[in-house]
Formats: C-alpha cells, structure tokens, sequence
C-alpha cells in the first residue's frame, strides 16, 4: 500500500543516506548552524558536494553573509523527517495480542 508521505521520507533518507551528511548534521546541531568551511578533515570541495545534497532534501538552508554562506537546520523539515520515521515504525509494529484484562470493582 502506498502511503502519500513515502516518496517525501525517501528523499530525506537518501539525503542522510551517507556517513559525511550525517556528521554535517550532527555538526549543524551542534553548533547551532555555521560557516562550514573546514568543519571536517575532508577537502572544501567534498563538504559542499554533501552540503548541496542536505539543502536539495531541504533538510539544511543556506543563507548568504557575505562572501560565505551560513548553513542551518530547517526545524520543519526536521520534524516532517521525524514524524514519517515514527509513523513507519508504527506502521510496523505487530498487533498487540495480548488479552485485556478485566478490572474487578470489587475493592
């Protein structure tokens, strides 16, 4: 059955589908957002491929200062990736099978 958030919650696994991405933004909240210039022991070059891909998802935004850009997280794009994780693993949880138990009103 296809749910209408699937192609939404690929996209936005995919753009974390990375191990750099995913220390990008972990950096991000941490720091509150930056100038990612040299953020990881990697060439300027490989952090903007990822960066790139992080603001295509629309998971990051960058805000021009300057000569340089600001990344940050978008909070609403956050929560949209964090709601559809929870309704799939919902959606995966096994029936509960246990019997209810009836409650003696008797004391």
């Amino acid at each position: 059955m296809h749910h209408p958030n699937d192609s939404t919650l690929a996209s936005l696994l995919k753009a974390l589908a990375h191990p750099v991405r995913l220390r990008i933004l972990r950096h991000l909240i941490q720091t509150g957002g930056c100038v990612c210039v040299q953020i990881l022991p990697l060439a300027q070059s490989t952090v903007s491929q990822h960066l790139k891909i992080l603001k295509d998802s629309g998971l990051v935004k960058g805000e021009i200062e300057g000569p340089r850009t600001r990344y940050r997280l978008d909070p609403d794009t956050l929560e949209t990736l964090r709601q559809a994780v929870l309704d799939l693993c919902a959606a995966c949880r096994p029936p509960d099978k246990t019997p209810k138990r009836e409650h003696d009103d008797n004391g």
